[in-house]
């Protein structure tokens, strides 16, 4: 398996430190409203990339923080006269509610920075220690420049990054360069006691001490998305292996920026959308689908249009497993026959290919790709008219959920409610067709289509489709 590299800007076989397991960090959320369509994609892709671990039959160990102490939890918070925590239980909660939805599954550990001042507050000590950071006013500030490898990550060179830094109104810093560590109490804000006086951790060293504590000194893989590569994953690393004296991680991911109908998504464009917000018009899993349809290092363009044809793409794989799941319904045979097995052997050999893509750095559009080569080999074998066992059947939709569920697609089992109406025009329409009324028969059909009810003869009997609703 090969993952491209931020930091060696190249694709390199993934060796874990510890045979079997997969020791994985990810960036999460500020909790001070309803996550975004950024925010979603590293979710969505690194959540995919576990399942895969797991698939291969690796112990992942994954660690996604919620970052609930900052600028904008304060602001928020006062603006809604509340306190910085109540702000973050809401929407911690109202984050599980969403990434539920969109199939991404809990951490190993959600740690949440004010949960660990005290590890935060040693680890400063530590730093400080060893000379790389100093107390200023009551902020702690890490010492950029005395860190060499300091933009070993972003490639820049160091005079551009400089041109960059400034020192903001009321920062004393020895440099520019230099990023906080600890800010001091400010009137009206949460705060906690501290060697340097009662105050609150800046943002990067929180994601360095939640690392160390819950996967030690040196990681496997540190996801999150291009965005966070500077400033605030280069401060990570200096911190992290300033403290520790060895490699914070050994593999760096990163996705690429999504836009909104070809802009760039900003507040001020009016562009900006909440995963809430889109799941009032499209389904949670058409959205997930969308965001793995691309390459997870390009860049990916949201619209309305987008979103329709993944919807329409994702009806069909759901199609291809309804008509399985009809056959079940009928099928009467347990027993595979040796023709059945040649059949599912065909198919089961996709299976490698679907592997080779997601290998090959997490290529999850070649992987859906593989999905539908699949759906094309059982329509063409297997739905189109002749009896089959159950065992067969079975077989032949687990598979394609086995791989699905890697992506986190195709989970769902529909469970349609045919109304008493319905039953009855069915049942018309199926005596409409034994007397040979055609024309009747026809004009009941339409009328259900109208209704959303979709007939679909076949040899086994008529397969009723609800082609409106989920």
């Amino acid at each position: 398996m090969k993952l491209y590299n931020s930091m060696t800007r190249k694709k390199e076989e993934f060796v874990p430190i510890t045979e079997g397991e997969v020791l994985m960090y990810s960036c999460g959320p500020t909790v001070y409203n309803f996550f975004h369509l950024g925010n979603a994609r590293p979710f969505i892709i690194f959540d995919t990339l576990r399942r895969y671990f797991e698939f291969k039959g690796y112990d992942v160990k994954f660690v996604q923080n919620f970052t609930d102490i900052d600028d904008k939890m304060i602001k928020n918070a006062n603006e809604q006269g509340i306190t910085v925590a109540e702000l973050a239980e809401k929407f911690i909660s109202e984050y599980f509610v969403d990434a539920k939805g969109l199939g991404i599954k809990e951490a190993t550990v959600h740690p949440r920075a004010t949960e660990n001042i005290e590890q935060i507050i040693s680890f400063i000590e530590t730093l400080i220690e060893k000379g790389y950071a100093y107390e200023s006013d009551g902020d702690v500030y890490f010492r950029t420049l005395k860190f060499k490898d300091y933009g070993k990550l972003s490639h820049q060179p160091l005079e551009d990054l400089q041109l960059g830094a400034r020192i903001e109104v009321g920062e004393k810093k020895e440099d520019p360069m230099d990023f906080a560590l600890w800010k001091a109490k400010k009137p009206g804000e949460p705060a906690w006691k501290c060697p340097w006086g009662e105050g609150r951790p800046g943002w990067h060293i929180e994601c360095s001490v939640m690392a160390n504590r819950y996967l030690g000194k040196t990681i496997d893989i540190h996801s999150g998305g291009k965005d966070l590569i500077f400033p605030h994953h280069e401060n990570e690393i200096a911190q992290s292996e300033t403290a520790n004296g060895q490699p914070f991680a050994h593999y760096w991911l990163h996705n690429g920026f999504i836009n909104v109908n070809n802009e760039k998504m900003s507040k001020s464009l009016g562009n900006f959308f909440t995963i809430r917000d889109i799941a009032k018009k499209y389904d949670y899993e058409v959205i997930r689908y969308f965001m793995l349809s691309a390459h997870y290092r390009s860049p990916i363009n949201f619209s309305d249009e987008l979103m329709e044809q993944a919807k329409a793409s994702l009806e069909r794989l759901y199609t291809c497993i309804e008509q399985l799941d009809f056959l079940i319904s009928k099928a009467e045979g347990n027993d595979e026959t040796p023709e059945e097995k040649a059949i599912f052997e065909k198919i089961y050999a996709y299976r490698e290919k679907f592997i080779n893509a997601m290998d090959d750095d997490i290529n999850t559009a070649d992987a859906i790709s593989v999905l539908f080569e699949i759906v094309r080999e059982i329509n063409t074998e297997v739905v189109g008219g002749k009896t089959y066992s159950k065992a067969f059947l079975k077989a032949c939709k687990s598979f394609l959920k086995e791989l699905g569920g890697v992506l986190g697609l195709l989970q769902k089992e529909k469970e349609e409610e045919i109304s008493p109406e319905i039953k009855s025009l069915i049942e018309a329409r199926t005596a409409a067709r034994k007397e040979k009324n055609w024309a009747e028969a026809d004009r009941i059909r339409d009328e259900l289509l109208k209704m959303g009810v979709e007939l679909k003869d076949t040899p086994q009997g008529v397969q009723v489709r609800l082609v409106n609703g989920d």
